[in-house]
C-alpha cells in the first residue's frame, strides 16, 4: 500500500475466491468492493474521521482481470464541498510475469464525512494549484451536475404499479462479516449484492452467461446493520442489442419487526450477454405491455441519453447498449 495526503494505492493478488466462476474473470461486484475499500481508506485519511459511501457514479468494466493478477486500486481526491469528499478511483491490473499495468475500470465516488452521531461534518478544502489537478476538479463539478440529473430521473421512476416485467429477488441476513470499521454493511459490500441480483435476473432473461458492463446512479439511503433483514428487487426495464438494463432496490427491516421494508439503496445495472466463447452476443428484446413497464423502458432510455453513449459502449468487448 503506498499513500499520500489525498491518494491512497493498495496493492494485492487476484485470488480464486473473486472470480466468478471457475477459469472465470472476477466479477463486478468484487471489483466495486475493492473500489469502495480504497475510497473509504483515501476518504478516512483526508477528513480525519469516519466517512460514508453517498453515491458512487457510472462504473464501466472494460477488461477482464483474472485471478493471479496483480491489482493496484488508486484512489484520489479531485474536488471537497462542505462535507463531502469527490474521489476518483482507477482499477489497473497486471499479469505478475510481465508488471504491465492496464486500466481495467474507473468511477467517480461521493463519500461524506460524518461525526459519532452520524451527523454530517465538515472536511477540510482541497484547493488544487498544478493545471492537471485544476482540470480534474473542474471535471468533478461537471459530472455533479450529470449526477444531480441522473438522481432526479431515478427518483421520478415509479416502481410501485403492477408489472411483467422479468425479475429476481435476493433475501438475506446481513452477516458480521458484510460491515465496514463504523459497524455497517460497507457500500462496496451492499453493491456486490446489487451486482449479484442484476446478474441473476440477466442470465436468467438471456439464458447464459451474463457480465456486468455499467453501474451508475448508485445511491445510498441508508445504512444497513447486522442481522437485519435484507432484500435485493432486480427488475428488467429495457433491452439493447446485446445488453440487459436491470434497476436494483435494496430492502431492509429488522426480522422481529413487521413494518414495511425501508428503502437502503438503488442503482442501474448493464449487463451484456455472452456467447460461449465470451464475447458479446445479441440478446432478445424485452418488449414491455403494461402501462408501467412502458414508463420503465422509456425511463432507462432518458438515464442512456443523460449519461451519453460512451459508458457502456467502452465497456466489456464494446457491446452496443
Amino acid at each position: 500500500m503506498t499513500m499520500s495526503d489525498r491518494q491512497i494505492t493498495l496493492r494485492f493478488l487476484a485470488a480464486p475466491t473473486d472470480v466468478a466462476t471457475l477459469g472465470g474473470a472476477v466479477r463486478g461486484g468484487r471489483i466495486l468492493e475493492w473500489v469502495d475499500k480504497a475510497a473509504y481508506a483515501c476518504a478516512a485519511a483526508w477528513s480525519g474521521g469516519y466517512s460514508v459511501t453517498a453515491y458512487v457514479g457510472n462504473i464501466s468494466f472494460g477488461r477482464d482481470i483474472s485471478s493471479g493478477d496483480i491489482v493496484e486500486v488508486t484512489a484520489t481526491i479531485v474536488d471537497t464541498g462542505r462535507t463531502s469528499m469527490h474521489i476518483v478511483c482507477e482499477v489497473a491490473s497486471a499479469d505478475p510475469r510481465v508488471g504491465r499495468f492496464t486500466v481495467a475500470s474507473s468511477c467517480l465516488l461521493v463519500f461524506v464525512a460524518v461525526d459519532e452521531n452520524g451527523k454530517p461534518t465538515p472536511v477540510r478544502q482541497w484547493e488544487p494549484v498544478l493545471a492537471d489537478d485544476v482540470e480534474k476538479a473542474r471535471w468533478a463539478k461537471r459530472r455533479a451536475k450529470v449526477r444531480a440529473r441522473i438522481e432526479s430521473a431515478m427518483s421520478e421512476a415509479d416502481y410501485s404499479h403492477t408489472s411483467a416485467a422479468p425479475e429476481a429477488t435476493t433475501r438475506f441476513l446481513a452477516a458480521p462479516t458484510d460491515v465496514n470499521w463504523g459497524g455497517k454493511a460497507h457500500g462496496g459490500r451492499v453493491m456486490g449484492w446489487i451486482d449479484d441480483a442484476a446478474y441473476i435476473c440477466g442470465s436468467r432473461w438471456c439464458g447464459g452467461e451474463a457480465v456486468t458492463v455499467y453501474m451508475g446512479g448508485v445511491r445510498f439511503y441508508r445504512p444497513i446493520q447486522i442481522g437485519q433483514l435484507v432484500e435485493v428487487r432486480a427488475q428488467l426495464i429495457h433491452t439493447g442489442k446485446q445488453t440487459m438494463h436491470i434497476a436494483v432496490h435494496v430492502y431492509t427491516r429488522w426480522p422481529r419487526e413487521t413494518d414495511r421494508l425501508q428503502l437502503a439503496a438503488h442503482s442501474l445495472t448493464v449487463l451484456a450477454a455472452l456467447d460461449h466463447a465470451g464475447d458479446a452476443t445479441e440478446v432478445k428484446p424485452w418488449l414491455p405491455q403494461l402501462p408501467a413497464d412502458v414508463a420503465l423502458d422509456a425511463h432507462a432510455r432518458k438515464l442512456i441519453a443523460i449519461r451519453g453513449r460512451r459508458g457502456p459502449a467502452q465497456a466489456h468487448r464494446m457491446v452496443s447498449i
